[in-house]
């Protein structure tokens, strides 16, 4: 019944995005069907589920591959379409341009549809707000505001004499500015866009650079009303390093952390390793395995955020009894410079964490017989989707017993899947808030957020470990990560696959099989 009613209210989000998106005629069109694809995956595997269709691992892989396929092929359409809309209306508008006035004014109404177009290919509601005030016609006081520029507010921190040196940055070819407005913190400068955003964002930032050094840093970034808008802050008011006592710290949280796993490997072999140290042989296989999965997956994120120049801070390990460690929180001790780069660094130590883990759970399956180390109750390969259907197709029959018996590495790869998940759910700064941010910008990441605190709050009415790491979200990581420098530029649509699969993956490892589900595969 829940099943159906979700699944109800999912066509009715779709139906209701193509009534929006309809209006905008064949790239609105092209961006809503690229949120039917991304929800295809979610509709075929519960509306299967709910009619008693069982789909192997197979089927699933062949899903999420068409979904991913699906959605770079439309994205490369909509982009397309974008240009030749944009190329057409350039032209139009020469044709009737009669004054430098005219053709100023058309420039600025080009570039606006430009950033329509970049917005409209992450939609994912087929059009939103920030499509719509893009697209909204300007109007004769807006011209008149691009010739007159207004006086500028002079309040600190930003000295009158820097901020005048900041206005001499823009140009007519990248950021027309047509208003500055300073606050507690930095400066807005507000005005039109010209140039593409990656290039605007570079040359501002050199020039920027050229007058002043490195005393402030520049963001081309989207305002609430969802135009463009350039933002300059201190340096001092930007990402700081590591210092001694959050070393200290993160020293602390590391033993902390591996002694938790060590307890953890004896909680699972039905005992307390503090209240019989002399059984610590026994526990190093299982704790190693699992601080070498925490091992991957940090370096995951290291070695891609030294191939592009970006630092992080030390690794502040989350200790947990329940799975040994929780992951980790790592903080950018540098600006990125554009959402590709924030994709790729956070994407990383997921992806070398959950490749290893899965690795060790397939291996630990094949390796599994009668006689090993584990008994586990048939029942537990049912709390997880993407466990159970593998375990089944690999162990076969073994799963109609009352127990199984498994090798440790599965058990490792299991909990290893589990920590990668966790991490990649959609909050904050959180591997995979960072990932939707990166993809889809900071209002869908805010929304995400709520969503996903709703969602663990409910689930820890009954599972105590949803509680905890509702807790933390709230506590420590529930912010989006701090602007790029160039944070209107989306990531290409590879980058956006990658991240409806992981997501994707996520939940197979997160939801459980229902028990008639689990029936029909022969699990129990």
């Amino acid at each position: 019944m829940i099943t159906a009613l979700l699944l109800i209210a999912a066509v009715g989000i779709l139906g209701w995005g193509f009534v929006k998106a309809k209006p905008y005629g064949t790239p609105g069109i092209l961006a809503w069907l690229q949120t039917v694809v991304l929800m295809g995956p979610w509709l075929l595997f519960f509306g299967f589920s709910a009619a008693g269709i069982y789909l192997n691992l197979a089927g699933i892989l062949l899903l999420v591959v068409s979904s991913a396929g699906a959605y770079i092929y439309l994205g490369r359409r909509l982009r397309a379409t974008g240009q030749a809309e944009l190329a057409q209306k350039r032209a139009a508008a020469l044709i009737t341009a009669d004054s430098a006035v005219t053709s100023s004014a058309v420039t600025s109404a080009g570039e606006s549809q430009s950033v329509s177009v970049s917005e409209a290919s992450n939609a994912q509601s087929g059009a939103t707000s920030s499509v719509q005030a893009s697209e909204t016609a300007r109007t004769p006081s807006e011209n008149a505001a691009e010739k007159a520029p207004e006086k500028t507010e002079d309040l600190p921190p930003i000295p009158a004499e820097d901020l005048a040196v900041i206005e001499g940055i823009f140009g007519i070819d990248t950021f027309f500015r047509t208003k500055t407005v300073s606050y507690s913190e930095g400066a807005v400068f507000k005005g039109n866009l010209r140039g593409q955003p990656a290039e605007t964002a570079q040359t501002l930032s050199r020039n920027l650079a050229e007058k002043l050094g490195d005393r402030y840093r520049a963001f081309l970034m989207l305002d609430p009303t969802d135009k463009p808008v350039v933002v300059v802050l201190p340096s001092s008011n930007g990402p700081q390093p590591t210092t001694v006592g959050q070393k200290v710290l993160a020293v602390a949280l590391a033993v902390a952390t591996l002694a938790t796993c060590l307890e953890t490997s004896g909680l699972l072999q039905s005992f307390d390793l503090f209240q019989a140290p002399q059984r610590l042989p026994e526990v190093l296989p299982i704790a190693l395995g699992l601080s070498a999965i925490l091992v991957a997956h940090e370096l995951g994120h290291r070695i891609v955020a030294n191939r592009l120049e970006v630092k992080l801070s030390w690794p502040f390990f989350l200790p947990a009894w329940q799975l040994g460690a929780f992951g980790s929180i790592t903080r950018f001790e540098s600006v990125l410079p554009n959402r590709s780069v924030l994709f790729d660094v956070a994407f990383a130590g997921p992806a070398a964490g959950g490749i290893l883990s899965f690795a060790c759970l397939f291996l630990g399956l094949v390796l599994s017989h009668p006689g090993s180390l584990f008994q586990l109750p048939t029942g537990f390969f049912q709390g997880s989707i993407l466990v159970g259907t593998l375990a089944r197709t690999v162990l076969g029959e073994a799963l109609q017993g009352e127990l199984v018996d498994v090798h440790p590495l599965m058990v490792v790869g299991w909990i290893g899947l589990i920590m990668t998940a966790i991490n990649l759910m959609p909050a904050g700064q959180l591997d995979g808030g960072r990932v939707v941010q990166a993809i889809y910008g900071r209002k869908t990441l805010v929304r995400a957020t709520t969503t996903t605190l709703v969602l663990l709050a409910i689930v820890g009415l009954f599972n105590p470990l949803a509680l905890y790491w509702a807790v933390l979200i709230v506590f420590l990581q529930r912010q989006p990560e701090r602007p790029c420098a160039d944070d209107l530029s989306e990531p290409d649509d590879a980058r956006a696959a990658l991240a409806l699969l992981s997501l994707f993956l996520m939940l197979l490892v997160l939801l459980p099989l229902n028990p008639s589900l689990a029936g029909r595969l022969g699990i129990g």
